[in-house]
């Protein structure tokens, strides 16, 4: 009987992953109780987002486990990511989204009684990256798989990520980010893949037992690298593609011969000090302690990745001679570069390659993504650290440059110069290693992320070395997922280009064309101001709610949200600002489109000046709000501890995207495009991917002012003096006089001194010399915004003709032009019940 019935395969939906209301609701529930251990009367609300979390991944395990064995069944060349950073963001939403399963859950979710909207606010956000840098690794982790690129990123778990920020009296305070503290549902810990990572020491010669010499370290300290994997879901397709973290523990955590002798602390020394390699992002860099953890975090992270690609390359059958035809490992930013010098080691001393198949294993594996033009971010480090911490890769890199000087030399005969620029060894003082040189010496590829930021490379950072090698430079323009930034952060707007369009935009952003005839209709036009002034009137309610301001949804929303540096010119707006306030204080009745500044960003721990600007803003804000005449048409406010799922409720609510930085400075920007992506206009300069986006949109579009480079760099070779335009323009020097006498400061006049002595004497950011020429562009700006209607139709075309800056069409190319890499689609199959029973 049980077999007649076995064999009628009345196939009834598996609860870890059926996707119907009914299905979805017995998963919700049996998480609760068999993975939470709760009932649902003592669940709290941590438990029920946790037992929702679960059962969404569940669905995605299933897609997952089978995207990875048809990965390893078709023998397929892979994407290995390597970064610093990761900034994720929440799961939940983007995963419901991608796997088509928001409608069903939320409806199981309502139907048994509970909140949706506060189960997804209950996530905690994984901060485990800085800014731009690990959100544009994220925006391309979701591109891979939607794209179905086999891919792998590789990073490390940080136990504390980038601080959480918050204000007191105007003050920039950090507290720590535990968002480890409840768990986290999304990752599955890999122990049995665990490597060793070796620090400090020294190294020996010796020869082995085929007559080669051969070199051995014998370092001072092993560390432990335990792997845990996060699946990171494409959009409308089973591809699912791994990110895999590694967090550092001792090899042993316990040291009984010392407990026993009373040394409690000793005993558990060696598993603080291994764990402090992943126990927090970027830690302070200024004590030579910080440096050291810095090198120490990014080498433990790259030699990990390094031997689990070799592992899984051997576990595919395959001999070491072809890893580069199966891995494309691209460097994000000098971070990983070391990784050159690891998988020379790799391949050289523990599996006796020798160096010249080595060599050209390593150069055609490697690709490597600069992200920075400011000299200071070209990673470099002291030759006496770096030969205390890693001794062995010294060695190896200065084999690496000794060969790769002699090609120079054979070039350039004669040129010294050339030698020194290009060497990998800085040895015009105090030596260092600098990181750059390797990868681009190791690499065969080197792209910029931006098309003034690429030509800025060869003609002025990476100069010499694209005059050695002008095949290796390209361009990628970074680009942002339209899911994260616009499905889930913008529903609203997304239902009404979906409405008009239909859906394809969302796969092929460039589709977003076809909105442009709309924006000559009226009721189309209608529609759209509609849901700005909605996502206005949410945004308004939090900052109601977190910062005690009440502003006006009908007034221009002008935002300046990202990390916090003086190259980004924050304190330029804030010169505006005060500007402003100055003349409504001159003429109450000032007809002016009514503004509220929106600020927010975090600063680094140690950048002393950026921490004083965000107490500006907040001291300005201060004046500007409690002032009853200037506050009818002005609001400032600065939202504290920006990140990814506070940026979902800003970029949809801005109207004026501010994207001021120095024209050469910023290598892209991706803030701009998620801006215009949803419809905010641009004021800027000819900066980063601001000139492609004003391109794209028109420049009738787009309010540009400032500098150029060229004039830049022209206006500082002929001795730049800021105290000329200060003493030449009045109403300047009355905006710098007031935050010098304490105008901002209840009468301090050395609490703002700092900026009020680095904008006379230096002012390396130019900041006076494009004072007038915003303050003129932001008069336009104003003027624009008193025809709402126009400003619509503005607003529109910007969305419309904003399809370059999608990161699938990044991942494309760097598909198709540096990494060789096909996609490979790969089918679900529906789990059977009644056939898993037969198969046991």
């Amino acid at each position: 009987m049980v077999e007649k019935n076995l064999k009628s395969k009345v196939l009834v939906e598996d609860d870890r992953t059926g996707t119907s209301v009914e299905t979805l609701k017995r998963a919700i529930a049996d998480n609760l109780f068999y993975i939470q251990g709760k009932f649902p009367d003592v669940a709290t609300r941590n438990d029920q987002y946790m037992a929702l979390a679960y059962t969404v991944r569940d669905r995605l395990v299933h897609r997952w486990l089978t995207t990875t064995k048809s990965f390893i069944k078709r023998d397929c060349r892979a994407v290995a990511y390597l970064s610093a950073e990761f900034l994720l963001g929440p799961h939940l939403v983007n995963n419901l989204i991608n796997m088509e399963l928001y409608d069903n859950v939320k409806q199981a979710v309502e139907e048994i009684g509970l909140d949706f909207d506060t189960l997804i606010a209950q996530e905690e956000e994984p901060g485990l990256g800085n800014g731009g840098l690990g959100r544009l690794a994220a925006c391309y982790m979701d591109s891979l798989a939607t794209l179905n690129i086999p891919a792998i990123g590789y990073g490390i778990r940080y136990e504390f990520g980038i601080f959480d920020q918050v204000i007191r009296d105007g003050w920039q305070i950090e507290i720590t980010d535990k968002w480890l503290h409840y768990g986290n549902p999304w990752e599955i810990a890999r122990p049995e893949h665990t490597f060793e990572v070796q620090l400090g020491g020294h190294t020996e010669g010796y020869t082995d037992n085929k007559g080669r010499f051969q070199v051995r370290w014998i370092p001072e300290r092993v560390i432990n690298g335990v792997p845990y994997d996060t699946p990171i879901s494409g959009y409308k397709t089973t591809n699912t593609n791994t990110l895999r973290l590694w967090k550092a523990e001792a090899p042993e955590s316990f040291n009984f011969k010392a407990f026993n002798t009373g040394d409690y602390i000793g005993s558990v020394h060696e598993k603080m000090f291994s764990e402090n390699i992943s126990k927090v992002l970027y830690p302070n860099d200024e004590p030579i302690q910080g440096r050291q953890l810095r090198l120490e975090q990014q080498y433990f992270f790259v030699s990990c990745s390094l031997q689990d690609m070799i592992r899984i390359h051997f576990a595919n059958g395959q001999k070491l001679e072809t890893f580069h035809e199966k891995f494309a490992v691209q460097l994000n930013d000098t971070h990983p570069s070391i990784g050159i010098a690891e998988l020379m080691r790799l391949l050289v001393d523990i599996h006796a390659m020798d160096w010249d198949r080595a060599w050209e294993i390593t150069e055609k594996t490697f690709g490597y993504t600069n992200h920075t033009l400011l000299p200071e971010a070209l990673e470099r480090w002291e030759y006496e650290l770096f030969a205390s911490v890693l001794p062995r890769h010294l060695e190896i890199i200065l084999e690496i440059n000794r060969r790769f000087l002699e090609t120079v030399k054979k070039k350039y005969p004669g040129d010294n110069g050339k030698l020194q620029r290009l060497s990998i060894i800085d040895e015009s003082g105090r030596k260092f290693v600098r990181m750059a040189h390797l990868a681009s010496v190791g690499s065969h590829s080197i792209n910029g992320v931006a098309e003034l930021h690429s030509h800025l490379l060869t003609t002025d950072v990476l100069k010499d070395f694209y005059e050695l090698w002008p095949k290796k430079f390209g361009n990628v323009t970074n680009g942002v997922t339209p899911r994260r930034w616009m499905l889930v952060a913008n529903p609203e707007l997304s239902e009404l280009i979906t409405d008009t369009i239909g859906d394809g935009w969302t796969h092929d952003l460039m589709q977003l064309k076809k909105l442009e005839p709309h924006a000559n209709d009226a009721k189309f036009r209608k529609k759209w101001s509609a849901i700005k002034r909605e996502v206005k009137a949410h945004l308004a309610e939090y900052i109601k709610m977190h910062n005690s301001v009440t502003v006006d949804p009908d007034s221009m929303f002008d935002v300046q949200v990202k990390r916090m540096h003086e190259y980004k010119r924050q304190l330029l707006n804030v010169l505006y600002i005060i500007t402003l306030y100055n003349q409504i204080k001159d003429n109450p009745k000032l007809d002016i489109a009514p503004r509220t500044f929106i600020f927010g960003g975090k600063a680094a721990p140690a950048y002393a000046m950026a921490k004083l600007i965000i107490k500006l803003i907040n001291s300005v804000a201060d004046e500007v709000n409690n002032d009853p005449i200037v506050s009818k048409k002005l609001r400032v406010v600065f939202l504290a501890d920006y990140n990814v799922k506070l940026g979902q409720q800003v970029y949809p609510a801005a109207d004026l995207s501010e994207q001021i930085s120095t024209a050469g400075k910023e290598a892209s920007g991706t803030g701009n495009m998620k801006f215009a992506l949803n419809g905010a206009l641009t004021i800027g300069t000819l900066d980063g991917a601001n000139i492609e986006i004003r391109e794209e949109v028109g420049d009738e579009n787009f309010f540009l002012f400032g500098l150029t480079d060229a004039e830049v760099k022209q206006l500082k070779s002929n001795n730049y003096r800021p105290r000329d335009f200060y003493e030449s323009n009045e109403s300047l020097r009355r905006v710098i006089d007031q935050i010098a006498s304490g105008h901002f400061s209840d009468g301090n006049v050395q609490i703002f001194s700092p900026i009020v002595d680095t904008l006379l004497n230096q002012d390396v950011w130019m900041l006076l010399a494009d004072y007038q020429m915003f303050v003129d562009a932001q008069h336009k700006v104003s003027e624009a915004y008193k025809d709402q209607d126009n400003w619509t139709k503005m607003s529109i075309l910007n969305v419309a003709r904003m399809g370059k800056f999608s990161s699938d069409r990044a991942i494309q190319e760097y598909c198709d032009n540096i990494w060789n890499v096909d996609p490979v689609k790969v089918v679900l199959e529906d789990i059977d019940p009644v056939a898993l029973v037969c198969a046991v």
